[in-house]
């Protein structure tokens, strides 16, 4: 199976021009963490709620006027949407992400694909299950 069988389309993304308040507020009501960042259908970074608030909010940026673009993170993690969904599940264990942006080949925003999108649309418990328990192991600097 291809990723792009598994993975959600139409992803809502922000402009890199956006304000802190604006992103913000587009993850409250989406009930979500990261938004990508999208420049003329080119993914150029993603902004979380921890970018807003480690990056911005302890540097003491006003968020009405500081801008996507100013906290985002501009190296992303990606797949591609011919990848197999295999590849993806490996590359959200070697990564701990629980997600990944898929992008074409001209590296336009496709869609995105969740651990929990692995498990609906391949019904590979193993897959799942393994892929679960690397991108849950503790890293480095926690002690167990």
């Amino acid at each position: 199976m291809q990723v792009f069988e598994a993975m959600t389309p139409n992803v809502v993304s922000v402009l890199p021009d956006t304000t802190l308040v604006d992103a913000a507020l587009a993850m409250k009501n989406l009930d979500v963490g990261p938004l990508p960042v999208v420049e003329e259908g080119c993914l150029v970074g993603v902004i979380t709620d921890r970018d807003i608030t480690v990056r911005a909010t302890a540097e003491g940026w006003d968020p009405r006027t500081a801008r996507v673009r100013e906290a985002m993170s501009r190296e992303v993690v990606t797949c591609r949407e011919g990848d197999d969904v295999r590849n993806a599940a490996r590359l959200m264990q070697d990564t701990q992400l629980r997600r990944l942006l898929v992008v074409d080949g001209e590296g336009n925003l496709t869609g995105i694909v969740s651990l929990g999108d692995l498990v609906l649309q391949t019904g590979d418990d193993r897959l799942a299950g393994e892929t679960l328990e690397r991108v849950s192991e503790p890293t480095a600097w926690v002690k167990p």
